[in-house]
């Protein structure tokens, strides 16, 4: 089993933070705080693109020193970052944006039969 990781931060307002930082945290570099409640851990991104077209991203977050309760925007919670929602969802709110998608998914097959439909009966 590997050693804990931890990390140390600069911070204006608290200094050097040293904390952990979970395994699935893809570091830091480049995304420094100015506060110590800025401090977010952020795993590898997830993305939907479409032929070459970049439409939305999903990754695992935590912000460890967060004064806020609540998922949605951001807690000590880990949460997953949904960026074309612009929400952090719990497990049970991110089954319930796969099942959205699920069935955004299906309107647009009903669509894509009704346009098959349209262009082979020549109604254009």
């Amino acid at each position: 089993m590997s050693e804990p990781r931890s990390i140390t931060l600069p911070t204006i307002d608290h200094g050097p933070v040293t904390l952990p930082e979970p395994s699935w945290c893809i570091g830091h570099a480049g995304d420094l705080p100015e506060h110590r409640a800025d401090i977010l851990h952020r795993g590898p991104d997830v993305s939907l693109t479409f032929r070459g077209q970049h439409i939305t991203d999903a990754c695992l977050v935590q912000a460890p020193f967060s004064t806020i309760d609540v998922p949605e925007l951001g807690s000590r919670t880990p949460g997953v970052s949904v960026s074309v929602i612009a929400r952090t969802l719990d497990p049970a709110g991110l089954y319930e944006l796969a099942a959205a998608l699920d069935g955004y998914a299906d309107r647009l097959r009903t669509l894509a039969d009704s346009l098959l439909v349209i262009a082979t009966e020549g109604d254009l």
